[in-house]
């Protein structure tokens, strides 16, 4: 009875899940986008800066 419980404990810890990949959190969007825009458009970068700041202001 223990060999079958340890063979079904191995078989589930053997499994790999499907490791999901985080997705990018918002204000990281935010501000890569600034840095994009920040040599065309400064002001839309500063607002994209502002925006990401928000963000982690409200999530945190």
């Amino acid at each position: 009875m223990t060999e079958l419980l340890k063979q079904f404990a191995n078989f589930i810890s053997s499994e790999s899940a499907p490791q999901a990949t985080p997705a990018p959190s918002v204000a990281q969007n935010l501000m890569e986008r600034a840095e994009h825009v920040a040599g065309r458009d400064p002001v839309a970068a500063e607002e994209l800066r502002t925006a990401a700041r928000a963000f982690l202001s409200v999530v945190r």
